[in-house]
C-alpha cells in the first residue's frame, strides 16, 4: 500500500422528503491531505434533524467547517496528536458558526440540528468523531475483519440522537485506533438498520465486501467520478428505497 486513498461518494434525497417537498438534510464531504506522516484521508458525513427548521443547513454548516478544521490540522500535526480537547474545539467553532446563522435569521440553534461523523484515517491508524447516529465501518489490514468503532447513538426514547446543538453540550464519541486499516464506510442513518446488526453490534459483512471492491479495484488515487454517479444510482434504486425513505449518504474508501 502506497497510504493513498480511492474514493467513491454520493448522497440521495430520501422518498419521504421527495414527497413532501423537502430538501435533503444530509451532507457529506471528504479530502486527502498530505500531513508530516504521509497522506491523511478526512471523510465527514452530518444528517440534519428530521424536526429542524433549517436541517439542510446546519449539515453543511458542520460538514464543512469540520473539515476544513481537520484539513488545516492535519497538515502541520500528526493524526496520532488529535485528542478530545482540540475536537472539542472544533464542534465549539461549528456551534458558534450555527448560532451565528441562527441569530442572523432570528431562529433558534436547534432549528439546525444536526448529526456529525468523521473518519480520519493514516497509515497507522485511524480517528474517529461521532455525534448521533450513522456510522463508520472499517476493515482491519492485519485481520481482514470488518468492525463498526463507534457504534450509533439512540436515545431514551425511539428515534431520538444527540445532536452538536445540544444544549450544554453535545455526547461525544472519540475513538483513536493505532492500527493500520485497508478500507472503510461512513454513512448516515438513513441505511445503518440495512448495514448494521443492531442486535449483536456487528457490520453486515458482505455488504461491504461487495459494496467496497470496486473502489479497491481502482488504479488511480482520489475521488472516482463514476463510481460516484453509480453510488448515487444505487442509493436511489427501489430496492434501497424500498427498505428506507429517509435520506442516505455513503462515502466508500480503500487504500492504494
Amino acid at each position: 500500500m502506497t497510504g493513498a486513498w480511492r474514493w467513491a461518494g454520493a448522497r440521495s434525497k430520501g422518498t419521504s422528503h421527495q414527497k413532501t417537498g423537502l430538501p435533503c438534510q444530509d451532507y457529506g464531504c471528504a479530502n486527502e491531505v498530505d500531513g508530516p506522516d504521509g497522506p491523511v484521508f478526512i471523510a465527514v458525513i452530518s444528517d440534519g434533524a428530521g424536526s429542524a427548521r433549517h436541517a439542510d443547513v446546519g449539515s453543511k454548516i458542520a460538514s464543512i467547517t469540520l473539515l476544513r478544521m481537520a484539513r488545516d490540522f492535519l497538515r502541520q500535526s500528526p493524526r496520532s496528536e488529535l485528542g478530545e480537547e482540540t475536537t472539542w474545539e472544533w464542534l465549539d467553532a461549528i456551534r458558534d458558526r450555527i448560532n451565528a446563522e441562527a441569530e442572523r435569521l432570528r431562529l433558534k440553534p436547534r432549528d439546525f440540528a444536526a448529526t456529525i461523523i468523521v473518519i480520519i484515517a493514516d497509515s497507522s491508524g485511524v480517528t474517529i468523531i461521532h455525534v448521533g447516529d450513522g456510522a463508520v465501518v472499517v476493515k482491519d489490514s492485519n485481520s481482514e475483519t470488518w468492525s463498526v468503532p463507534s457504534w450509533p447513538y439512540q436515545g431514551e426514547y425511539a428515534s431520538t440522537t444527540s445532536f452538536i446543538t445540544d444544549d450544554p453540550q453535545p455526547r461525544l464519541d472519540f475513538v483513536a485506533m493505532d492500527c493500520p486499516i485497508s478500507a472503510f464506510a461512513i454513512f448516515s442513518d438513513g441505511i445503518e438498520r440495512m448495514v448494521l446488526d443492531f442486535a449483536n453490534r456487528t457490520p453486515h459483512t458482505p455488504f461491504f465486501e461487495r459494496m467496497v471492491k470496486p473502489v479497491m479495484a481502482l488504479s488511480n488515487p482520489g475521488r472516482d467520478a463514476a463510481l460516484s454517479t453509480a453510488l448515487q444510482s444505487y442509493l436511489s434504486s427501489p430496492a434501497v428505497c424500498e427498505r428506507t425513505d429517509d435520506d442516505k449518504t455513503l462515502i466508500l474508501g480503500a487504500r492504494l
